[in-house]
C-alpha cells in the first residue's frame, strides 16, 4: 500500500515557518507539535526568508507578496502571447489584402 502525499497551503506553511523565525520554536519541536518532518519545515523557512528579502521563488510563493508578483507576472506573460498572437494575425491579414489588392 503507497503513503499518500499530504499537501499544504501556503498559509498553514508560512504559519508554521513562523513558529521557528517568530516564536523562537527549534526546528524539531516545532516539526513535532504540527506533525511535520523536519525538513519540510527547514525548506519552508528557507523559503519564506528568501521571500521576505525580494527573491522570487520558483515554486508556489508563501508570501503575500510574492504570490502578488508571481500572478502579475503570469499575467504577463499570457497578454504577451496575446499580443504576439494578434501581431502575426494582423501580419497574416495584412499580406492577403496585400495580394488580393494586385
Amino acid at each position: 500500500m503507497t503513503k499518500q502525499r499530504r499537501s499544504f497551503s501556503a498559509e498553514f506553511k508560512r504559519e508554521d515557518a513562523d513558529l521557528v523565525l517568530k516564536q523562537n520554536y527549534s526546528y524539531i519541536e516545532a516539526s513535532r507539535s504540527l506533525g511535520i518532518g523536519e525538513s519540510a519545515l527547514r525548506r519552508w523557512v528557507d523559503q519564506v526568508q528568501k521571500e521576505r528579502q525580494g527573491v522570487t521563488p520558483q515554486s508556489k510563493a508563501l508570501t503575500p507578496e510574492q504570490q502578488k508578483i508571481q500572478e502579475l507576472e503570469a499575467r504577463i506573460a499570457r497578454l504577451e502571447r496575446e499580443k504576439s498572437i494578434l501581431k502575426k494575425a494582423t501580419a497574416l491579414l495584412m499580406s492577403e489584402d496585400h495580394e488580393r489588392s494586385r
